[in-house]
């Protein structure tokens, strides 16, 4: 599993667990109410998951992390010299 991937599940998660817990400290405890505000939460993420200039998520992303790789290789063969 990539980084690019397990970014975005942990996004999900911690969308969909902060809903979830929010609704349960207001008193509903059933499973339906902590699923639909779960599944609610994680939409907005899902959404900048899909659009493909997310700086996070879409092509800018892969562009950029392509760029900062570059640096960082630069960056250590200065050191090493």
């Amino acid at each position: 599993m990539d980084n690019k991937l397990k970014a975005m599940l942990a996004s999900y998660a911690r969308s969909f667990l902060a809903a979830a817990l929010a609704v349960y400290a207001t008193g509903e405890t059933g499973w339906k109410a902590l699923l639909a505000a779960g599944l609610s939460a994680v939409v907005p993420v899902v959404i900048r998951a899909l659009n493909p200039k997310d700086p996070a998520f879409g092509k800018i992303a892969d562009i950029a992390m392509v760029e900062i790789d570059k640096l960082a290789k630069a960056s250590s063969k200065k050191k090493t010299k």
